[in-house]
């Protein structure tokens, strides 16, 4: 379902707000348009794309009554307190723009949220998984394809690099493939990145993820791919030179955790956890690994104190393994 496709007027105002102020991606505006949808289908038997909806109207006992039906269609809990929180939010912006007086999901929590503690690789297991890149690529091409190991040494050593850096600045993969070589500075040892919110900081880069970089610019010049073009992918495709997508790293992924004999289970995101978890256990202060990971907080109320990169260089230095 697509915003074009509705008529009801306050969720289509409340998708240009999304858009125009939260800046918010295509991807999360459509889950908040499902979301939305979701609980005029369910609640009041309505089709948003055929109807509007009088949402003044809508009581404390239907928006409870809309969580109990979500409880009795078997979703999961953290399903049914993302898609309560899209009301809340949803409704606080009809109050703010005075379509509805009251907000009707204010007081409710949906279910509580079971806290699952992430999978975190030991700093044993990702040396393996950074080491696997450049070893799987060679024994790949070495017998069966030898007229292609130049190409595999290019993937290998892109991969390499862009493994290093995800695991040394705690990056999102997302963020990872984005970046340019604008945001990136191997004298200072940072990034700038653009996270979540179109929110920016810093991250830094650690002596190996700078190595690996530096060996996967060879490459890229010997294909003709120019390392100085300020606002060009770092990570790109060999046979296009453009930016290189997650799911083609999640892919390669796959291959090295299986030649390195580590769980299938994990994802380019448990990079990013054990980079947190790995300062935190050497000693770095909780408010510094939050920075360094984009959060503003540790709960949707508390606001942490900004920290400037001259403190996260210092706390990175001296607790990060790959410093």
């Amino acid at each position: 379902m697509s915003a074009a496709n509705i008529v009801d007027q306050s969720l289509v105002a409340y998708v240009k707000y999304l858009k125009n102020e939260r800046q918010a991606s295509a991807h999360t505006v459509n889950s908040y348009i499902l979301d939305v949808s979701q609980f005029a289908r369910l609640a009041c038997n309505l089709d948003l794309q055929e109807k509007h909806l009088d949402w003044a109207h809508i009581s404390t006992s239907i928006a409870k009554n809309y969580i109990a039906a979500l409880q009795e269609e078997k979703l999961s809990k953290s399903s049914i307190l993302r898609k309560t929180s899209t009301m809340r939010s949803f409704y606080k912006f009809l109050t703010r723009e005075k379509i509805c007086p009251l907000n009707p999901f204010a007081q409710l929590k949906g279910a509580k949220k079971e806290r699952n503690l992430p999978q975190v690789m030991s700093i044993n297991d990702v040396e393996k998984l950074l080491s696997a890149p450049l070893s799987y690529w060679s024994q790949l091409y070495s017998k069966e394809k030898p007229d292609r190991q130049a190409s595999g040494q290019f993937i290998a050593k892109r991969d390499a690099a862009i493994l290093e850096v995800i695991y040394s600045g705690g990056l999102r993969i997302s963020e990872a493939v984005q970046l340019t070589f604008s945001e990136l500075d191997l004298l200072s040892q940072t990034m700038k990145i653009i996270g979540k919110g179109n929110k920016q900081r810093i991250c830094m880069l650690g002596a190996p993820a700078i190595r690996a970089l530096k060996a996967f610019f060879k490459f890229r010049e010997t294909y003709g791919y120019p390392n100085n073009s300020k606002g060009s992918p770092v990570f790109i495709n060999l046979k296009d030179g453009k930016e290189i997508s997650p799911r083609s790293i999640q892919r390669n992924f796959k291959h090295y955790l299986t030649f390195a004999g580590l769980s299938p289970e994990l994802t380019p995101n448990k990079l990013r956890h054990s980079f947190a978890t790995h300062l935190l256990e050497a000693g770095a202060d909780l408010r510094s690994v939050q920075e360094m990971l984009g959060h503003s907080s540790l709960s949707t109320t508390q606001i942490y104190p900004h920290i400037t990169p001259e403190r996260l260089l210092e706390v990175y230095s001296k607790a990060h393994p790959h410093a």
